[in-house]
């Protein structure tokens, strides 16, 4: 099974007893044609680091990052459509909307509270209420709404990394910082974004980090 199959497989299972059956469904519908790069890019960033890594134990973890990803992006979607505003008779699927939104970013906390990647996930949060706030009154919108991509990203590789008792580097954090920004409109799927050279990129970054076993080196005592 592919990192995205995982992916959605766990953040699917971790909702599945959401009740009543209208939340559930909403919920079901968004996961089935998410893009699950975020939780694929978590699972291949622990990949990266140990290519021995069953990816699949790690299922929770990339459902964590995914769910706090939908959660927010719904959030974004409901700021910035209004649809209360475009569409008086809408107002039971907009308050459903929200509640689901809702559900998603908790449901994700919970998934990561007790990893490595549990402050992380509260700062992305607190950086995106940051960001919506400071949208309302700029005049171009284009790159703080990206910001969230690139804050779940970078969520994504603390996660993976912290899976396999690994920290990344500067430099893979702003490398998924670009990634982020590589692309217009709706975030790709996985495959897409995460496959190719982008793999051999993670993997490199991954190499290049130094464990601190390794930084003391191995002479013996003069």
């Amino acid at each position: 099974m592919d990192d995205a199959a995982v992916a959605r497989r766990s953040a699917r299972n971790a909702l599945g007893e959401i009740e009543p059956d209208p939340l559930r469904e909403t919920l079901d519908q968004r996961l089935a044609t998410a893009s699950m790069a975020p939780g694929a890019l978590t699972l291949a960033t622990a990949r990266a680091f140990d290519a021995g890594t069953d990816v699949a134990a790690l299922g929770e973890l990339a459902a964590g990052v995914q769910l706090i990803y939908e959660g927010l992006s719904l959030t974004r979607q409901l700021a910035h459509d209004e649809p209360w505003a475009t569409d008086p008779d809408a107002d039971i699927e907009a308050d459903l909307s929200v509640v689901a939104a809702d559900v998603l970013v908790s449901r994700g906390f919970s998934l990561l509270a007790r990893t490595p990647a549990a402050d992380r996930a509260v700062e992305t949060v607190r950086t995106f209420g940051r960001d919506q706030t400071a949208r309302e009154t700029a005049e171009e919108t284009g790159p703080i709404d990206r910001n969230l991509e690139v804050d779940v990203f970078e969520l994504a590789v603390v996660a993976g990394a912290a899976a396999v008792d690994a920290t990344p580097s500067e430099e893979l954090l702003a490398f998924t910082g670009d990634l982020a920004r590589s692309y217009e409109g709706a975030l790709p799927a996985a495959a897409e974004l995460l496959g190719g050279s982008t793999a051999d990129r993670l993997a490199g970054y991954a190499d290049s980090v130094v464990e601190p076993e390794a930084a003391r080196g191995t002479g013996t005592d003069a």
